[in-house]
């Protein structure tokens, strides 16, 4: 007998009638709306051969009961909310041949007892909380065709005599904490489709790895392995992605990878490989995203590149090029990201850049010894968003032809022998003098620039022509900018763009052309920025949820009328000119009579605030997702006060202001109080920020660094990890209580972490309490914040009960 109810809209509990029907054989309950937990009397099935749950709502543990299904062959319960350990009793059924337990919030470790299940082929155990080792057992399954056990928190070696019987085909265990060597079974393990350990701490000699002949895709970026790229490599005639960045390969890049046929996917950067490129790189026609930067290559570029006529992505920066860019590059039409920084390459800019006008994302020729004139070519990339063109010998003008790049948001052509004026545009007006500074004689519209020595009749045509146009009403201004940076991305998964960002990218052209259209839409959209559309407010603006009719859904910030357009230039400053993934990405921003907003990606779930103040939403936030907040909001910061053209501080790092998307990824919003610091002068501004955040330095002095960043960053992490704002706990320090226990601090709404996570948040909440210290010159920079948590991450684990630890509080504040 067999009950199939799947795929409908059912609600409600899983009826315990169901555990009474003696004789059922199979059970599809699945993509339903089911919740509550599962009744333990299913385990009386003892005639079922396959019991599907998945794509529900349920809850709760699974039953100690589904040991007694000795008939069982299938169990699917994957993408639901089940949570406890894993019971041994699943290692009972030895008919069982598939288990999806993937999608869940399981936790404990994996039981011992699921090898001895030995007709098991497919294994799914991914997006769980499972801690502890992957138990030896499963290396001796001889029948295993699947095995995923990706973002969890395993740690350990992989299991020895894993695909032992030539049968694992699917292997993934990416973002987790596994240590130790590949096993020598895997390294041969000729039967291998798909794998991917990327993310996580393994090491070994990689040297004996292959041939895959059935191998498709390989991911074994982000670890520690070392040893070299075997010729092996060129056997795995299937392969159409290998990514093994971020780890201590060395020697060359095998020439026998360069035939293979169907390779799309090329990323070995951020390792030791030295050697050429060779000729035959021309051979990998179906090549569309080559990444080998952060070696140690050298030689020229070879014009054999430009065979490569599906190349989207090109990154050889930062190894030892020399000679010349080859002109065949420009046959590489679909490139939208080429970056060559950091070499040595000579000779002059190719012409032949100028035809790659799907150029996109980046053009980067900066750090190298490139001298000649800039082509006025390059104008014609409509499309380009950033130009780096920095230290190098560039010598002439600044091609007019740049006025017509109308996708361009950032350009920096500094420390060159450029001369002349700066092409006039509406860019160029508003652009940094960091963009244009050491170069010989630059003048022009730029801020910071001398004005051009024009003749006589010249100035005074200038002069009528700035009058007539200051006389002229302006009705309304639009900048269509862009901020889909993907490079930071490349490293983590394939290129992929979505039918939403396709039709983001239309919607956003269409506006370039059409301010009114603009206003237009944003207004209908959110019903004149009625109440009901608001999602939030602050201080000089309230922000909106506006879904167009082409389903797309922004966020939209107006500014409050009267408030000063220099917060909003501000934001617009700040933001147009900073790209990271934890960022609120700026899509554009509109100046009209009727009045001001600015357009940012909507983030789904909103503050991070909104959601330590629910009960249901910080349980959602358990302590992994709370580990990664840390780990996205330090990194974010790091960005803009060490890696941007210059530092920008924020100055109101708050919950309020981190907003978190679906998937729980942290970005900083709000720009309204950012500044951007500048060397030269004293940086002194009036008080600004929330009151709880502000660093108490401020008090007493006007003078903005970044250490006031720190000191916000700090209060933020405390009340992550407290579940509320720490403000009990910074009075207790000014009164001296010298320390205070973990498991004091930690929020009471969620289960005690496990000891290895109690081990990370012990480290993180040190270094929050060092971000606080009242001296700022005790504080640690963001950059030293990751480095000291990284060091930490990596130390080997011991056996201190980190909740019972207490957190010393530092002798200044005695």
């Amino acid at each position: 007998m067999t009950l199939n109810l799947s795929d409908n809209h059912l609600v409600g509990r899983i009826s315990s009638d169901i555990g009474h029907l003696k004789d059922l054989v199979a059970l599809d309950l699945s993509n339903n709306s089911l919740s509550g937990t599962i009744p333990s009397n299913l385990g009386n099935l003892t005639k079922v051969t396959m019991l599907y749950l998945s794509n529900n709502q349920l809850s709760g543990s699974i039953p100690q009961e589904f040991g007694n299904l000795i008939s069982l062959v299938q169990l699917e319960l994957t993408y639901n909310n089940l949570s406890g350990q894993i019971p041994r009793e699943l290692g009972y059924p030895m008919e069982l041949e598939y288990l999806n337990l993937g999608t869940n919030k399981l936790s404990g470790s994996i039981p011992n007892n699921l090898g001895n299940l030995k007709k098991l082929t497919s294994l799914y155990l991914s997006d769980n909380q499972l801690s502890g080792y992957v138990p030896q057992g499963i290396g001796k399954l001889m029948n295993l065709f699947m095995l995923e056990l990706s973002f969890n928190n395993l740690s350990g070696a992989l299991p020895s005599g894993l695909c032992a019987g030539g049968q694992l085909q699917h292997l993934t265990a990416v973002n987790n904490k596994l240590v130790g060597p590949l096993p020598s079974s895997l390294l041969s393990c000729t039967s291998l489709v798909w794998v991917r350990l990327e993310r996580n701490n393994l090491e070994g000699d990689i040297t004996r790895m292959g041939p895959y002949p059935n191998l498709v895709y390989i991911d074994i970026s982000s670890n520690k392995l070392f040893g070299k790229l075997s010729h092996r490599w060129g056997e795995c005639y299937k392969l159409t992605m290998l990514r093994a960045s971020n780890n201590n390969i060395s020697g060359v890049i095998p020439s026998s990878i360069w035939k293979l046929s169907q390779l799309g996917i090329l990323d070995v950067s951020s390792n030791k490989l030295e050697g050429h490129i060779p000729l035959e790189i021309g051979n990998v026609t179906m090549l569309f995203n080559l990444s080998i930067s952060g070696n140690m290559l050298r030689g020229n570029m070879p014009q054999e590149i430009g065979l490569l006529k599906n190349l989207e992505y090109l990154d050889l920066s930062s190894n030892n090029l020399t000679g010349q860019i080859p002109g065949s590059i420009g046959h590489c039409l679909k490139l939208h990201f080429l970056q060559l920084s950091h070499n040595h390459l000579n000779g002059t800019i190719p012409i032949e850049l100028g035809k790659l006008v799907n150029l996109q994302d980046l053009l980067d020729l900066s750090d190298n010894s490139i001298d000649g004139a800039i082509p006025s070519s390059l104008g014609g990339l409509s499309l380009l968003e950033a130009l780096n063109l920095s230290h190098n010998e560039l010598n002439g003008s600044i091609p007019t032809s740049f006025q017509s790049m109308s996708g361009i948001q950032s350009m920096d052509v500094s420390c060159n022998e450029l001369e002349g004026s700066v092409p006039h545009s509406r860019l160029f007006e508003e652009a940094p003098i960091k963009w244009f500074v050491h170069n010989n004689k630059l003048c022009g519209v730029v801020k910071g620039l001398p004005p051009c020595d024009l003749p006589p009749s010249s100035k005074q045509g200038k002069r009528s022509r700035s009058i007539l146009l200051a006389i002229v009403p302006v009705v309304v201004s639009f900048v269509f900018v862009t901020s889909l940076i993907t490079w930071q991305c490349k490293k983590k998964k394939p290129k992929a763009v979505t039918a939403n960002e396709v039709q983001q990218n239309k919607i956003f052209a269409i506006w370039n052309f059409n301010g009114e259209d603009v206003y237009k839409k944003i207004v209908d959209a959110t019903n004149n920025y009625n109440n009901v559309h608001c999602i939030g407010t602050g201080g000089n603006g309230s922000v909106y949820k506006a879904q167009l009719p082409t389903g797309e859904i922004f966020a939209v910030k107006k500014i409050h009328m009267g408030e000063d357009d220099d917060q909003l230039n501000r934001e617009i400053h700040a933001l147009i000119h900073i790209r990271h993934r934890n960022i609120a990405k700026l899509f554009g921003y509109c100046s009209a009579t009727q009045g001001r907003f600015l357009v940012y990606e909507y983030m789904e779930r909103g503050s991070l605030a909104t959601l330590l103040k629910g009960r249901e939403s910080a349980v959602e936030l358990d302590w992994t997702r709370r580990l990664n907040i840390f780990w996205d909001v330090a990194h974010a910061l790091s960005y803009m006060h060490h890696d941007c053209f210059t530092s920008i501080v924020h100055r109101d790092v708050t919950s309020n202001n981190i907003l978190l998307d679906l998937e729980f990824k942290a970005c900083i919003s709000d720009f309204g109080l950012a500044k951007i610091l500048d060397v030269d002068e004293s940086n002194c501004t009036s008080l600004a920020g929330t009151k709880g955040y502000l660093a108490p330095e401020l008090a007493y002095t006007t003078r903005v660094t970044e250490k006031c960043d720190v000191y916000s960053f700090g209060v933020l992490v405390l009340e992550v990890f407290m579940g509320h704002h720490p403000g009990d706990f910074l009075s207790s320090m000014d009164n001296n209580n010298m320390s205070a226990l973990l498991e004091d601090l930690l929020d009471t709404r969620l289960p005690r972490p496990e000891a290895d996570i109690a081990s990370e948040i012990f480290q993180v909440v040190t270094i929050a309490i060092r971000c606080i210290e009242p001296d700022p010159s005790h504080r640690p920079t963001m950059q030293q914040v990751i480095k000291v948590f990284s060091t930490a991450e990596r130390s080997p684990a011991d056996n201190l009960d980190y909740l019972h630890t207490a957190i010393v509080i530092p002798a200044c504040w005695a």
